[in-house]
């Protein structure tokens, strides 16, 4: 599921410049209508956690992913057809079942990492990474081939639809501690609690940045660094694929050296990565600062889900919570920056993030083993 969910919306934010061509847009106009997907996120936060309360991870992650192709669909064949209203429509469905699909996945993968006892959150993100290369993979192709993305997005509906109805018997069923089960009060009760708001804080900067490459790098590339439409979407690719070897190596360094080493290091990479992509003009320093940034930005959110998930109790309600934060930032940022780049360019706006990835950088004590669990209210 991570896999599949990585690989719809990265195949599509691929196609970005071809978004903007298309459209006949701007860059901050580009922002403007990746707000939409913000927008249609924030509604699926405000309820994700009574879903997952009420529904179970299980079916609302195969509905999630259904509903994510088919607003991912929506939205292509609406930009083939220049057609902003339906875009921005596609839009909002998207990142409505992104937020309660990734919020249903997240808890059950800490539910798992709990039963085993080991750091195997960032394997699950890992899949999500492979699904994001795979995506962007298949996103430059289609760019290379000049072919629709509405008939992109379609193809990927349909493998979805599959996908969904073989996947879901193999997710397990939440398990409910009927002695002392968790009361809808107790999981918003965990919104006043200091340290889950800090790491929430954490994840926000390595969200914003994951989310910010996502969004604009291919297009960075372009035009802020004069590579090709097709060279941007390969250079998203490693980026990319970078994030997959960090997570999938990432396993090791946890077990050998704690998160919080870990993520001193592996971080602090990743913001030396993205001041290289901002500041040098040099092609091969900025292929290293990709390298940096994706490698080094690999464990910031699933170290997090671990984090909020160590308590038995209420670790679903604290990675409800924290992941919610993640990804709103993940998907409302992005946009922002867009917005910001009208007042000079898309570099110059991207300048923010290591500001706010410094701050994250920061707070990585926050992640620390069972630090939540001895956290009473």
């Amino acid at each position: 599921m991570f896999f599949l969910v990585g690989f719809a919306f990265a195949g599509w934010m691929a196609r970005i410049p071809h978004v903007r061509d298309q459209l006949g847009i701007e860059v901050d106009e580009v922002g403007y209508l990746l707000l939409a997907i913000a927008a249609g996120s924030a509604i699926g936060f405000l309820s994700a956690s009574w879903l997952v309360h009420r529904f179970g991870t299980d079916r609302l992650t195969s509905m999630g992913l259904i509903f994510i192709g088919a607003g991912l669909s929506i939205a292509g064949w609406a930009v083939e057809a220049s057609s902003l209203p339906l875009v921005l429509a596609g839009f909002i469905v998207t990142g409505n079942f992104i937020s309660i699909t990734n919020v249903a996945m997240n808890t059950s993968a800490s539910a798992n990492e709990r039963a085993i006892a080991k750091p195997i959150m960032p394997i699950y993100h890992a899949f999500y990474s492979v699904g994001t290369v795979s995506g962007a993979g298949v996103g430059a192709l289609f760019e290379g081939l000049k072919l629709d993305l509405g008939l992109q997005s379609t193809l990927v509906l349909a493998a979805l639809i599959v996908a969904a109805f073989i996947t879901r018997r193999h997710i397990a069923p939440d398990v409910v501690d009927e002695e002392d089960p968790v009361t809808m009060r107790d999981r918003m009760r965990v919104w006043r609690e200091p340290a889950t708001l800090l790491l929430g804080v954490f994840v926000l900067g390595s969200s914003l940045m994951e989310g910010s490459a996502n969004d604009w790098l291919a297009l960075l590339m372009v035009d802020g660094h004069g590579f090709s439409k097709t060279a941007g979407a390969v250079l998203f690719a490693v980026f990319l694929a970078c994030m997959t070897a960090g997570r999938l190596l990432g396993v090791i360094a946890l077990q050998k050296l704690g998160r919080v080493l870990t993520l001193r290091i592996t971080f602090g990479g990743a913001l030396v990565g993205l001041a290289l992509v901002l500041l040098t003009d040099i092609p091969a320093l900025v292929v290293v600062g990709v390298l940096l940034w994706g490698f080094g930005n690999a464990l910031g959110f699933p170290v997090a889900m671990s984090a909020a998930g160590d308590d038995a109790r209420l670790g679903p309600a604290r990675v409800a919570t924290v992941s919610s934060i993640g990804y709103l930032s993940m998907l409302a940022g992005p946009p922002v920056i867009g917005t910001l780049a009208a007042f000079g360019s898309l570099r110059q706006a991207m300048l923010i993030l290591l500001v706010i990835g410094l701050v994250s950088w920061l707070l990585t004590p926050f992640t620390r083993e069972n630090r939540l669990s001895g956290v009473r209210r």
